[in-house]
């Protein structure tokens, strides 16, 4: 069965010399419901890209009834060492609006649906080992590397606290940031205690991208990260490097990506030059 969505595939310089490549599966934004038959096989199929590491940047769900769904899709990855955070479509359903707002300026405004069962979905994927990094620091041992994670909750509905995770890190080889939304406050201060890695979601690569020079160009990022980091990976001077994904899915209400199509990142870990 061909799979509907890209791999995109970076190496990042990062470990100390000495320590094994760790291949990262990270995806995002699946917003799944149970009819999403085609999606749900695709997330089934990352299972074969045999990762060490799992990280997901949230909005898991977009139904009230998608919990089993998702535990059901991730059974494979659950095996496999894993963290995650979540978005603002874990805690409430979608609703019914303008396609093009996610388009205009951003002015805070939220319209919330009914609230979804994220508790039971925490549930489900701690169960299985799974790190929580909503406003947690956790560490793994991946292939004798020794990783500090720490992440906030959604920064979207303005639920971000980093300061419940700040501080530099210690006692580790590797100091990764987990965040769904990527506001320059959250970059900015996991920049400032010098992680070397920041993974990120929320802005389905810009979901509405124009044709643009060696490419396209994303024309929003529904927050305030400059567009021109939308998707995949980019760094700026000495600050950590930032890996956004494109994610999987959309809103149920508005289905469309044009010239951003859905993707997971396999990230490797690699050795310094």
């Amino acid at each position: 069965m061909p799979m509907s969505y890209r791999l995109r595939e970076a190496t990042l310089p990062v470990l100390p010399l000495g320590h094994s490549a760790i291949r990262v599966l990270h995806f995002s934004d699946l917003h799944l419901t149970p009819k999403r038959r085609t999606e749900i096989a695709d997330i089934k199929s990352f299972a074969a890209l045999q990762p060490d590491l799992v990280i997901s940047t949230g909005d898991f769900l977009a139904d009230k009834a998608a919990v089993p769904v998702v535990l059901d899709a991730l059974s494979d990855l659950l095996k496999i060492p894993g963290v995650f955070v979540f978005g603002s479509n874990d805690y409430y359903e979608p609703q019914l609006k303008n396609p093009f707002s996610y388009l205009m300026k951003d002015h805070g405004k939220r319209i919330l649906g009914d609230k979804l069962p994220f508790e039971e979905l925490r549930s489900g994927l701690t169960k299985y080992g799974w790190k929580d990094l909503n406003h947690h620091r956790a560490k793994l041992e991946i292939k004798g590397t020794a990783i500090e994670f720490r992440g906030t909750d959604d920064a979207h509905l303005e639920l971000d606290d980093y300061s419940l995770v700040a501080g530099e890190p210690a006692d580790c080889d590797l100091a990764i940031g987990v965040t769904h939304a990527p506001y320059q406050r959250i970059l900015e201060a996991m920049s400032a205690d010098q992680l070397d890695v920041i993974f990120a979601g929320h802005t389905h690569g810009g979901q509405v991208r124009l044709p643009w020079f060696g490419g396209s160009k994303a024309l929003t990022t529904n927050c305030d990260l400059p567009n021109s980091r939308a998707r995949g990976v980019s760094r700026i001077g000495t600050e950590p490097w930032l890996n956004v994904s494109a994610g999987m899915g959309t809103s149920p209400f508005s289905r469309i990506r044009v010239a951003s199509p859905p993707e997971v990142s396999l990230i490797t870990l690699d050795r310094s030059l």
